[in-house]
């Protein structure tokens, strides 16, 4: 009997022991399928600076079906990531995220447009049929047409066609668009891949246009930000995850090989990979994860300048935190 008591004694004491260490969880929810436009979190994942920090991540691929304000508002992830557009308009719908993280400091959004086709500069745009995401996407496309004083609902002189674009670079290559939405690091290169010679296209990019808006911040509920213990698990993520994306950047492609090991769909190629990690380092070079309140003002100004359809009619209150990130970068 007393042999028995010990050794129910010591498995209770293990089984204790067990559970006093257990990694605390946390969800990433992504904005898109698996690339290197994410690599900090997987290098993260990969290296140990999430279990180094006691958590264990799962990481979410997204999609063209997936809008992450969704999932995390019906209690999917824990975090997301999103472009700050669509969270502030998730924001002044009734969604209450808040921005805790910035690890992309810069834009890589752009219009590619057929050099052939007279586009020289924006004012070209008109009576022209660009191509532009949607859901949630369009929102900077919509700021900068009202910007420049261009409608955007029919080609004319005083207007553009825009062709709801799927992701995917088609609409250019077989003209049915004079522009197209793309990223830096991913669907220009895809044309390019095409057989498009570089001196064939015109771009426009954002940050040079002065209408860029942040990208890819990290977002949670509002009032998850109440409980003490979320918000020392947000700050053990933050602080891995930035370790992560500095990590990607001085090797990126080691780190674009991580992403390739992650991705369960087999559809990412190496030369993809390593050519977009070296694009996104570029976005992510400046940030050391804060939010910079001086990007946020600008991409506020941006998006409040729509027009009579702007993406958000008043500038908002708490949609960022710098709580997180001083605590996760001190």
């Amino acid at each position: 009997m007393k042999t028995t008591l010990t050794g129910t004694a010591l498995v209770a004491g293990m089984a204790f022991a067990g559970a006093a260490q257990a990694a605390d969880e946390v969800t990433l929810q992504l904005k898109w399928v698996t690339q290197a436009q994410f690599a900090g979190y997987y290098v993260a994942l990969d290296q140990g600076f999430y279990a180094e920090e006691d958590l264990d991540v799962t990481i979410l691929p997204g999609g063209p079906d997936i809008a992450p304000p969704q999932v995390i508002a019906g209690g999917g992830a824990d975090v997301i990531v999103e472009w700050m557009p669509a969270a502030l308009a998730a924001r002044e719908n009734g969604l209450p995220l808040v921005n805790i993280a910035q690890p992309f400091k810069s834009s890589g959004m752009m219009l590619t447009c057929w050099g052939d086709v007279g586009i020289a500069s924006p004012a070209d745009l008109t009576n022209r049929t660009l191509g532009v995401w949607f859901f949630g996407n369009e929102f900077p496309f919509l700021s900068w047409m009202a910007q420049l004083g261009i409608e955007t609902d029919g080609a004319d002189e005083n207007g553009v066609e825009v062709l709801k674009q799927g992701f995917n670079v088609d609409p250019l290559l077989q003209r049915q668009a004079d522009c197209i939405s793309t990223m830096t690091y991913n669907e220009y290169w895809q044309v390019i891949d095409a057989g498009v010679d570089p001196g064939e296209l015109v771009t426009f990019k954002y940050e040079d246009q002065g209408v860029a808006t942040l990208e890819d911040g990290l977002y949670v509920l509002e009032s998850n930000l109440e409980d003490p213990a979320f918000v020392d698990k947000m700050t053990r993520f933050v602080r891995a995850s930035m370790k992560g994306w500095k990590w990607a950047e001085e090797n990126p492609d080691e780190a674009a090989m991580i992403v390739l090991d992650n991705d369960a769909t087999g559809a990412q190629t190496e030369t993809h990979q390593k050519r977009m990690m070296g694009e996104v380092a570029k976005l992510t070079a400046g940030s050391n994860g804060a939010l910079d309140p001086a990007d946020y003002e600008r991409t506020v100004a941006t998006l409040l300048a729509g027009g009579s359809d702007p993406v958000i009619t008043a500038a908002p209150t708490g949609a960022w935190t710098h709580v997180i990130s001083d605590a996760a970068l001190q």
